[in-house]
């Protein structure tokens, strides 16, 4: 894994897009070479740029039988000899990458402050032309190839930067999501919370067509995998944001994912509360406990649709107006690593 100066990356990418413009600006005729290159370069500079949040933003990759996998790593600023902070992994949805996901969910921002890492996992476009991670794709074993590669950026990180391995959470959007819930299951004493904001519960599909039916409320025949069906202690707890809103994985995804982890630990459902914070959208938050122990948490926020909730403005996949589900998650994981 390489490690960089923070900003060397991108001042190098604009410092070949300023050469490139400048070739260009010297054969533009009467348009002044200041008046051509001002608008070029600071869309190059902010294309190149880092996501928000003070700290290294580094470049990883790891291989394996599933084939390569790129990701990014946030490391918040001021770390002492010899301390180990927690980890959450971040999973993007279709249509995004590493970057676009740290820029839209401003998690850098939160691990700065609250000081913890951030591990971005990238999907190719070799193996899925939408960025999508494969988590439905379970008949051919490809779902688990990439669940693989995924632990293996894990594995890596702890390995090489100060991450404490007893104090690892993943969240993840849409298809980020659900992958994130097949981590969870397949490697349940790995992690200690698990977040899905708008995904689709583990053994809903076993094929993209299937995957489809699912996103749409359909449920797959098949009895889930085994290893959801575990005891309420191994099951690491879940939090499930669901917009009320969404027509790309319809609102029933989210009630039915939580439920479902319920089920396999035996918990029920409390009344659920209304709450609204400032101007944001409303939402409900559930929770499904096993004896004293909180084994489910699901938010339903009004009028969101399928995007991060609480995310940065005029970013695809990101809803700034309703609640902080990057400050929700954080907070869900905090509470479980002091457990």
């Amino acid at each position: 894994m390489s490690k960089r100066r923070p900003g060397a990356a991108w001042a190098k990418t604009w410092q070949r897009s300023f050469h490139a413009m400048t070739r260009h600006a010297l054969g533009a005729g009467n348009r002044s070479v200041t008046q051509t290159l001002r608008p070029v370069l600071a869309r190059a500079k902010a294309q190149a740029r880092p996501p928000p949040g003070a700290g290294d933003w580094l470049n990883g990759m790891v291989m394996g039988p599933a084939g390569a996998r790129s990701f990014k790593l946030f490391r918040p600023p001021g770390i002492a000899l010899g301390e180990r902070l927690p980890l959450l992994v971040m999973l993007h949805g279709c249509g995004q990458d590493a970057k676009s996901f740290a820029h839209s969910t401003r998690m850098n921002g939160v691990a700065a402050r609250e000081r913890f890492l951030v591990l971005y996992p990238e999907q190719d476009r070799i193996s899925n032309l939408h960025g999508c991670w494969n988590w439905f794709d379970t008949d051919s074993g490809r779902a688990y190839g990439e669940a693989a590669l995924i632990m293996q950026a894990v594995d890596q990180v702890c390995l090489l930067y100060p991450a404490d391995r007893s104090r690892v959470a993943v969240a993840g959007l849409s298809s980020g999501a659900s992958m994130a819930a097949m981590l969870a299951t397949r490697y349940p004493t790995r992690f200690k919370a698990v977040v899905m904001h708008s995904g689709i519960a583990p053994g809903s599909a076993h094929s993209g067509l299937s995957a489809i039916g699912a996103m749409h409320g359909h449920r797959s025949r098949r009895r889930p995998p085994v290893a959801v069906t575990m005891k309420a202690d191994f099951l690491p707890p879940l939090m499930v944001i669901q917009g009320r809103a969404d027509v790309v994985v319809v609102a029933s995804n989210g009630p039915a994912a939580a439920q479902h982890w319920a089920h396999a630990a035996g918990a029920h459902a409390h009344t659920g509360r209304s709450l609204q914070r400032g101007q944001r959208y409303p939402m409900t938050v559930t929770d499904f406990k096993h004896l004293r122990r909180t084994v489910a948490t699901l938010v339903e926020v009004d009028r969101l649709g399928h995007a991060w909730s609480g995310g940065a403005a005029k970013q695809p996949f990101s809803d700034a107006q309703g609640p902080d589900a990057s400050r929700m998650a954080w907070a869900f994981a905090a509470k479980q690593f002091r457990v």
